[in-house]
């Protein structure tokens, strides 16, 4: 990827610049990319899927030019491309819910159903095999998680969860629930956990965005067989604490 522009650091105009500068261009990708995803689903998955990761693409290429937005990920070597996975990890922006689909394999993850409303993103996503849930009804979603998420892993697609169910301020970390482990244990499949401090450029709930080098990383396969939810879970949430103390997450 390109390197940021040192001339970001401690200079407010250029953060608030390149952060509407990215803000634009990004909606202006959406309105581009959007409709052709909506016009390929009457074409293979794989079609509309690579639509969309070449937009993630161009995503993460305009956060390193307008905001010196870089990342660095640990622990490619465990990803096996080919054995469907949950992966478990924290969760500090929006940045992971966009990077995650060029990180890892195709994939789907979970979303709120509302979010599937929004003009023309939402549309997009919705063609995007998503695992959408109603969070105000926590049984329903944990039956659909598991339902939905077995029949992706089925298919060959990866499960995206973060556990913490929202996402958290840099420093902290909320406990883990239990889905995406139930989700491994029912349908047998491995879970990768992931570590990363994107919220320290990628605040949360903030339009503003910060240079710097996003750390992720990727933490040893937990086999899911034979195991219970409740122990996968807690091994995967210990792995996450004690990697976002390396990372400085």
């Amino acid at each position: 990827m390109m390197q940021p522009n040192l001339s970001f650091r401690n200079n407010k105009l250029a953060i608030y610049l390149g952060s509407t500068l990215l803000f634009i261009c990004v909606l202006a990708l959406t309105f581009i990319f959007a409709p052709l995803i909506l016009i390929c689903a009457l074409f293979p998955f794989s079609v509309r899927y690579s639509i969309a990761k070449y937009w993630v693409g161009l995503v993460l290429k305009l956060a390193n030019v307008f905001c010196g937005i870089r990342y660095e990920v640990e622990g490619l070597e465990r990803i096996e491309p080919n054995r469907p996975t949950v992966v478990l990890s924290n969760h500090q922006s929006a940045w992971e819910t966009i990077a995650f689909r060029y990180i890892f394999p195709v994939q789907t993850s979970l979303f709120k159903e509302s979010l599937l409303w929004i003009p023309m993103w939402g549309w997009a996503m919705a063609v995007l095999k998503p695992i959408s849930i109603n969070r105000n009804n926590k049984h329903a979603a944990l039956r659909k998680l598991i339902s939905k998420g077995t029949e992706a892993l089925k298919e060959g697609l990866w499960v995206i969860v973060f556990p913490e169910g929202t996402r958290m301020p840099v420093g902290e970390l909320k406990r883990f629930s239990a889905g995406g482990a139930m989700l491994a244990q029912k349908s047998g499949a491995p879970v990768v956990p992931v570590a990363l401090n994107a919220g320290k450029c990628w605040p949360r709930y903030s339009f503003l965005k910060y240079p710097g080098v996003i750390k992720v990383k990727i933490g040893p396969i937990i086999e899911s067989e034979g195991r219970k939810a409740d122990e996968i879970n807690k091994q995967a949430e210990q792995w996450v604490i004690q990697a976002m103390r390396e990372i400085g997450g």
